[in-house]
């Protein structure tokens, strides 16, 4: 329920923005999403169609299907159909940079939204603090196990996030990694954050560490959910601590069944509101947008990448079994019987 008075209180403020601006010939918005099995995706998609559709304006929608260069192309296809601004969440952050800037060019502005895009071309890059978002996973793992032999899972290799992620997660482990507490044993990456390439990945790992580790730091649910799979049949699930992310609702169900040990909560009912504020205030020539800029090298992590960009990072939220029905259920993220899906003895509603 929240959520959706999370979406009229935005959908009254876009539309103030949006009033009496353009009428009936408002310019098109639209939304490029790199694909829509990750379960989130498809959720912000309809959030932002309604607030923007609310607000009077056309939404274009286009899904790439982990396909990099077809994202380009439906991009700049948008353009020909007469998108003004158009909300991308980028498959390869390297190479939209390439369709951002043609479409530059013509006067379009791109909003990178959760995963950055590396070019200072984007109008904005609208995110979390993907950074605290692996230390946060880490240090839920090691509130559980703080030595021993360590799995990493990566994200997909060719979002920036993913390698945010593993700078935050390695900022909190590689101190105990130098003392000698921690050996990483297997450190692996997870194309297109495919939970049936984690299971593939983790059965190998099993095989390979003759199913010896003492924990598993995932980078979001649903990476964590295919290597939990894997590691049911060799008994280990609920007793190897394994992190995730995204607050997902089986995720979330998991933590509830004492497997997955945590994920962090991005409040997305938070992000798609100001995505699709700035897309207005975008569509109308607004100059100040209340962004602060930061150096397109500090949010890559390589020095040869020049310019500023536009940004706005959101807090995250450490979610483990302690606080799940607090942080997820009773701020309306995700439903109670969702969470708590064939739990014995869940806590009252």
């Amino acid at each position: 329920m929240r959520r959706y008075i999370l979406l009229s209180l935005a959908v009254t403020a876009i539309s103030g923005f949006a009033s009496n601006a353009y009428g009936a010939a408002n310019p098109k918005v639209g939304l490029s999403f790199s694909d829509f099995a990750t379960e989130r995706w498809a959720r912000e998609r309809d959030e932002m169609s309604k607030l923007l559709k609310d607000a009077g304006y056309e939404v274009l929608v286009q899904e790439a299907n982990h396909d990099a260069k077809l994202q380009n192309d439906q991009i700049k296809n948008m353009v020909t159909q007469g998108a003004k601004v158009i909300i991308v969440v980028a498959e390869d952050g390297d190479s939209a940079a390439t369709a951002v800037e043609d479409v530059a060019k013509k006067g379009v502005k791109v909003i990178a939204y959760d995963r950055l895009i590396k070019t200072p071309k984007i109008a904005a890059y609208v995110s979390f603090d993907n950074v605290d978002v692996g230390r946060n996973q880490a240090k839920g793992v090691l509130a559980v196990k703080n030595s021993g032999n360590f799995v990493l899972l990566g994200g997909s290799p060719t979002d920036n996030n993913a390698h945010l992620f593993r700078q935050g997660q390695m900022e909190v482990l590689n101190p105990l990694v130098k003392s000698g507490k921690i050996k990483v044993v297997a450190d692996q990456w997870v194309e297109n954050w495919d939970p049936a390439n984690a299971k593939k990945l983790m059965e190998n790992i099993l095989t390979a560490t003759g199913k010896k580790f003492d924990a598993v730091v995932a980078s979001n649910d649903g990476t964590a959910l295919g290597a939990l799979e894997a590691m049911k049949t060799a008994g280990l699930a609920g007793k190897v601590p394994i992190s995730g992310q995204d607050a997902t609702e089986a995720g979330c169900n998991s933590i509830a069944r004492g497997e997955l040990t945590v994920t962090i909560l991005k409040d997305t009912r938070k992000l798609t509101p100001l995505a699709s504020e700035l897309a207005v205030k975008l569509a109308k020539g607004e100059k100040n947008l209340g962004l602060s800029e930061f150096k397109l090298a500090d949010l890559t992590g390589d020095n040869k990448k020049k310019g500023q960009v536009p940004c706005k990072f959101l807090k995250v939220f450490q979610v483990t079994k302690t606080n799940l029905k607090e942080l997820v259920v009773d701020s309306g993220f995700q439903t109670y019987e969702g969470v708590y899906k064939d739990i014995s003895n869940p806590p009252a509603k």
